[in-house]
């Protein structure tokens, strides 16, 4: 068995949860309230910009130049392409650049991306490929399902989100990574794969944490 498919025969329960987490079954069947989604995709662009310093982080602790190449490829079509694109869903939502700009980072988004850079700075580099997998592979996997549902042509927002993460180019990309949290579980102690499960279901539940702080629309209380 490889380190992704124990780590998710292990997490199953929490991985079914956030398939049948209600903002997840809204987005499915078209029926997710709006302003939900837009707050979303707001704290999302925030969440982008954390996730870039994390790829330049990883390209430069990468154990050799075809896995840095590919890290900082990644780093370069999420800042010069995936946020204008963001950007321009955004702008179908009626957020302006200028908002995104201006929006207050929620307390689940600034908590996740902060582990994610504190795995990048002090911890190993398998370590940091596994807790970035739940939301690379996490997201083709709640993509796929909801395209095997079905998809919700009455709300063509939520059906291009949905076609995003189950695209050719993005199906790809979640398998290479899948691949290489393997790659390196396998030259690792049976220490080190422990610390790379931590990772990846401490990620994990920063995940459902996001989609509950999205539905909830989660704000500081003070």
């Amino acid at each position: 068995m490889t380190f992704s498919e124990h780590v998710e025969k292990k997490a199953e329960g929490l991985r079914q949860v956030i398939l049948r987490h209600p903002f997840i079954t809204g987005i499915g069947q078209g029926t997710l309230d709006v302003e939900k989604f837009k707050f979303y995709v707001r704290q999302d662009y925030l969440y982008l910009i954390g996730y870039s310093r994390v790829l330049a982080l990883a390209s430069a602790k990468a154990p050799d130049l075809d896995i840095m190449g590919w890290f900082a490829r990644l780093l370069h079509e999420t800042l010069n392409s995936e946020m204008e694109l963001h950007r321009s869903y955004c702008a179908q939502f009626g957020i302006s650049r200028q908002e995104l700009e201006e929006t207050q980072i929620a307390p689940s988004t600034l908590s996740y991306a902060s582990y994610l850079e504190s795995t990048a700075y002090h911890h190993t580099f398998p370590e940091l490929v596994a807790a970035l997998l739940p939301c690379q592979w996490g997201y083709w996997e709640i993509g796929d399902h909801l395209m095997r549902q079905g998809l919700p042509q009455h709300a063509p927002l939520y059906c291009h989100w949905i076609e995003m993460y189950t695209s050719k180019e993005y199906k790809a990309l979640a398998h290479w990574l899948r691949q290489l949290a393997d790659d390196l579980a396998t030259q690792e102690s049976h220490h080190g794969v422990q610390k790379m499960e931590e990772a990846y279901l401490t990620s994990l539940r920063y995940e459902y944490l996001f989609w509950e702080m999205s539905y909830r629309q989660e704000t500081w209380p003070v």
